[in-house]
């Protein structure tokens, strides 16, 4: 059927058209109030189509379209379809995974706090989404630590021996049967809730509770719960003044920068839940040639939202226009009024500024300027005297000292240099003593760099705090490199990861979404990464050099079976020789040569 003759055909309902170009292909999905108007006017010759549209239409052969009830179908049709096939003229969302959040199980009478990627209308409460994780992560361990629920699954029906967590202090254990009365129960819920009002930010109400509480088992003379207790406030008081509170007035909503440049455009979402940010996404959008901001912005509201997920009661937008349809079907999704409007409050300007300048900043990190521009931040943040163009990183590893190593990694030029890796084994130092490890590295790494003159990097990153800085500032002094120094530390219970800097008594905390923030911790999980790596191996050959290797006819296939089998060389010693003959691939003559030669390894010790 020709073109001509299928748009007289077309209905004059709403719903959503499909145009399909060379092999049947779909190419662009769109939504109509009025399918025939919609579909005649890109094939008018008096239309006013935009480039793209033109370039579009001159590639369609053929169109369907599906009728709905009304436009709000449509619109939900549509987002559906966008993400199912990915035509090329629609803005294309790269994001098809669930947000991670946190699920408290109040519909269980022995509650839970667990990670969840699906919202289930199982009575559950949902705290998030938590993007990146990592922010989520640490308010788990936190809540684990500080709040004594179960973390376990198991079915409480049938009574067990409590597990160590509870010798810990750090559950109830409502698994066992003698834990199971009336106050149990209700000291339990008593927990549940102070859990829900610190994932809510309801500090006034949580603390206030939490002191009464302590004031009354030191009336009781229950002086060792009352100390738990206090130092229970002042983790949770700590672990407040650490998260970044915008304003608890905000309450729930997500903020939506937009920073575009000609055919390209990066849109920043800041999530906001009780005045507190948990959580960020970034996206790089590119051939938007003709696409207005408005139809930008429309097509990602409608492809982000259009996953299962909790949804703010505000969403601020950086621009002007109605979104009534959009509004309508939030609303209906989440049950309760949902509004789409710019920053009206100066605490909601506020939010919406840092929402534009990430924007900003994650446009220019998909660009040839982002390095410069990410550099120029940190440079800012850690006072340094030149842009490290050229960073380096070193990192130790051991366990209990045994097969200490140390490694270095490179970073230059966006990327990782992997030509100048380097590895050590730890020489010097013996026993647990990380500082002086980490020492031994460096001095011998600078003494390398200065006798071969090779480019030296503007930045030498640490992998530690301030005892690993002092002992590389040490070790670097005799020296004298034109290289500055930084020592970056893994966050803490309720804390950032931070910088110590030379000469300079606080840490410096990291901001969670600033690209300087991004760069450091990447370069610092490579150097830590490479150098667990190194330390596996090694350990792993130390296994396999065992006294086992220096048997005749036990090869590596037949080590890896004994140890896997026994665990131990000490096990398979005091294992007879009709066990260890009983193996795949050994036999009784094997069995006994093996003992003969372990019992006499021993007898020389």
């Amino acid at each position: 059927m020709e073109l001509k003759e299928k748009l007289r055909e077309a209905p004059s309902s709403s719903g959503i058209y499909i145009m399909k170009g060379a092999k049947e292909k779909a190419i662009y999905v769109g939504k109509a109030k009025n399918l025939k108007n919609r579909l005649r006017s890109y094939f008018q010759k008096s239309s006013s189509l935009d480039v793209r549209k033109s370039k579009m239409v001159k590639e369609v052969k053929d169109f369907d379209y599906v009728v709905t009830k009304n436009e709000l179908e449509a619109l939900v049709l549509e987002a559906n379809f966008i993400k199912r096939i990915k035509p090329k003229y629609n803005i294309i969302l790269r994001d098809d995974k669930n947000y991670p959040y946190l699920k408290l199980t109040v519909n269980e009478k022995w509650l839970r706090l667990e990670v969840a990627r699906r919202i289930a209308k199982d009575g559950s409460l949902y705290f998030g989404p938590y993007v990146p994780t990592g922010i989520m992560w640490e308010t788990l361990k936190f809540i684990r630590r500080n709040f004594p629920l179960r973390t376990c699954k198991y079915d409480l029906e049938r009574p067990m021996r409590p597990c160590v967590l509870y010798q810990m202090g750090r559950c109830l254990a409502p698994c066992a049967e003698s834990r199971r009365t009336k106050p149990d129960h209700d000291r339990y819920m008593e927990t549940a809730s102070e859990v829900k009002l610190f994932l809510q930010g309801e500090k006034k109400e949580l603390l206030s509770h939490l002191q009464e509480k302590m004031q009354r088992l030191s009336d009781e003379l229950r002086f060792e719960e009352a100390a738990g207790l206090r130092d229970r406030l002042k983790a949770i008081q700590k672990a407040w003044e650490t998260q970044r509170v915008i304003s608890p007035e905000l309450g729930d909503m997500d903020v939506i920068g937009l920073h575009r440049e000609k055919s390209e455009a990066s849109i920043f979402i800041l999530f906001i839940r009780n005045g507190m940010v948990i959580g960020q996404k970034d996206f790089f959008l590119k051939k938007l040639d003709g696409i207005k901001d408005k139809e930008l912005i429309s097509n990602f509201v409608e492809q982000f939202y259009s996953k299962e997920m909790l949804l703010p009661s505000k969403i601020i937008l950086p621009l002007d226009g109605k979104f009534k349809m959009q509004e309508q079907w939030l609303s209906k999704k989440k049950s309760a009024p949902v509004k789409l409007s710019t920053a009206k409050s100066e605490k909601e300007s506020e939010v919406f500024k840092m929402a534009l300048e990430n924007a900003y900043h994650s446009f220019l990190a998909h660009k040839e300027t982002k390095v410069d521009e990410g550099l120029l931040s940190l440079k800012k943040l850690l006072n340094l005297k030149t842009l490290p163009k050229k960073i380096e990183a070193i990192d130790v590893s051991n366990i209990a000292g045994s097969e200490a190593v140390g490694a270095l990694v490179a970073w230059e030029d966006r990327k990782f240099v992997k030509d100048d890796y380097r590895l050590f084994k730890i020489k010097t130092v013996e026993g647990i003593d990380d500082f002086a490890m980490i020492g031994e590295v460096a001095v011998r790494h600078f003494k390398e760099l200065s006798e071969r003159g090779e480019k030296l990097p503007q930045l030498f990153l640490i992998d530690g705090g301030r005892g690993q800085l002092e002992s590389v500032l040490k070790a670097m002094k005799p020296f004298k490199l034109p290289i500055e120094i930084a020592a970056i530390a893994k966050a803490k219970e309720g804390l950032s990861d931070r910088i110590y800097l030379p000469g300079k008594t606080d840490a410096v905390p990291l901001e969670p979404f600033m690209s300087s923030t991004h760069l450091l911790q990447r370069i610092r999980d490579e150097a830590h990464r490479f150098a667990v790596n190194y330390h596996k191996k090694l350990r792993a050959k130390r296994v396999l050099e065992s006294p086992l290797e220096k048997i005749k006819g036990i090869g590596k296939t037949r080590r890896l079976i004994l140890l896997r089998h026994f665990g131990s060389i000490e096990a398979i010693r005091k294992a007879s020789i009709d066990e260890i003959a009983s193996l795949k691939g050994m036999n009784k003559k094997t069995a006994e040569l093996l003992k003969t030669s372990l019992n006499y390894t021993e007898s020389k010790k």
